[in-house]
This record gives structure tokens, sequence and C-alpha cells, in this order.
């Protein structure tokens, strides 16, 4: 897996999000360069568990769409003599 890389547009949210956090709900108050820093510490030691459940999830999405299509692409058989 390649590393998680945001831009800099989504690094900025992110970190507000963190110096967010930090305010609220901690009471204490983190600079950009370490919010930073826990940002892509949260990348690089636990990015690939939620990248994985996203794709858990996907593969869930995709199995269960798959089998709907199956079932109406079974409903669209016409009754014959022939059994399967």
């Amino acid at each position: 897996m390649q590393p998680i890389k945001f831009s800099r547009e989504e690094t900025k949210a992110i970190v507000g999000e963190i110096q967010d956090y930090f305010r609220n709900e901690l009471d204490q108050s983190i600079g950009p360069m370490p919010a930073e820093m826990l940002m892509l510490f949260f990348a690089e030691k636990m990015g690939a568990y939620f990248y994985n459940r996203g794709v858990y999830d996907a593969q869930a999405l995709v199995r269960e769409r798959m089998d709907s299509l199956a079932d109406d692409m079974f409903g669209l058989e016409q009754p014959t003599k022939h059994l399967r």
C-alpha cells in the first residue's frame, strides 16, 4: 500500500479538526505544526486500519449489489420445461 497523502487543503482541514478537538475536548491548545505531526503519525501508523475498513465496507456493498443483480436476472428467466 502506498502511503496516505493528503492535499494541502485536506491537510489544513484535518489540522483544524485536530486543533478544535484539543481545544474543545481537552481544554488544551495545539499548534499547527504539532497537529500536522500528529495527523502524519496517525496516517502512517493507523491509516491502513481505516483504509482496510473502507475496503471491507466496499466489498460488502459490491457483494450485496451483485446478489441483488443475480436475483433480478433470475427473475427475467422465462418458464420452460428444462430444469436447471
